[in-house]
């Protein structure tokens, strides 16, 4: 799947940074200063991220205000209680863990949470899950529950990160012909595959479809089965509901929609076929769009 290929997403987030700062990157190693000088631009002053891996952040972290001042994620950032030395200590670590089995289950996956997330915060507000943000280029946001293991906190960073680079995909190749503002609206919104039953934007139920996917095979990939088993039937409905709004969709959009509707409709599942698929060739290019 293109979404998932790091070819892809290493060619869509090089035409990114060219769009915002010009750059021109020969290798990976050069794409993340780049990136990052990019989504620089676009932070609040003070706000500045650093290319040096993943740095982490806790309740009385810039990001928490900035999300506060400008009501991004109230549910999360709202509750949020002061946290304790050895609290903060315990997070780091299961941060920790959790990426290295994100590397353990698969290599580029870890190379794509390398390349898009900057900065982790987390907090004690019992909201249990994440947010990101295009607003906020970057920056996930986790409240764990107590009861979280290392694959809970791996599967946040790896959902969180996706949406990271969904938000960079539409921006470099769109995936929708109305802007979020008509896609809102009651006609134009489609089946979430994580909040089952739920009707959402049909930008907001596409991201929702798109990172169930990863979540499912990293739960796979470790023998278990309660997320395939939870999502399965969810993740059918909500593609079949967004092929109804097949019209609303771009030639890009449909591209990603048509991978994980053939994908999820097959029986059995083939999860061989995301592992292959972040790495094979066959997902790696797309046509740019002349401006």
């Amino acid at each position: 799947m293109h979404m998932l290929n790091i070819g892809h997403l290493v060619e869509t987030t090089a035409r990114f940074t060219h769009a915002i700062n010009g750059s021109h990157v020969e290798s990976f190693e050069e794409l993340r200063p780049a990136y990052v000088n990019a989504i620089n631009i676009l932070r609040p002053v003070g706000l500045s991220a650093d290319a040096r891996g993943i740095k982490m952040g806790y309740e009385d972290s810039g990001w928490v205000a900035h999300a506060k001042r400008v009501g991004i994620f109230p549910h999360i950032v709202g509750p949020a209680s002061p946290s304790s030395g050895p609290t903060r200590e315990a997070w780091d670590l299961q941060v920790s863990e959790a990426l290295e089995l994100i590397e353990r289950i698969h290599p580029e996956l870890r190379r794509m949470v390398s390349l898009f997330l900057t900065d982790i915060v987390v907090l004690n507000s019992e909201a249990d899950g994440g947010g990101s943000a295009n607003q906020m280029p970057g920056i996930i946001m986790m409240s764990p529950s107590p009861t979280w293991t290392f694959l809970d906190y791996a599967m946040c960073v790896v959902h969180e990160a996706l949406h990271t680079a969904l938000f960079i995909m539409d921006a470099v190749s769109p995936m929708f012909t109305l802007p979020p503002s008509e896609l809102e609206k009651a006609e134009n919104r489609a089946l979430s595959a994580v909040k089952i039953g739920e009707k959402r934007p049909l930008h907001a139920a596409l991201h929702a479809a798109a990172v169930a996917v990863p979540l499912m095979f990293m739960e796979h990939s470790e023998g278990k089965t309660t997320l395939v088993d939870q999502y399965t039937d969810s993740l059918r409905d909500a593609c079949d509901d967004m092929q109804t709004k097949r019209d609303l969709f771009t030639d890009y959009g449909q591209l990603i929609l048509d991978q994980m509707t053939e994908w999820v409709k097959a029986d059995p599942i083939d999860f061989d076929l995301i592992g292959r698929g972040i790495t094979s060739r066959e997902f790696t290019g797309y046509r740019p769009i002349a401006v």
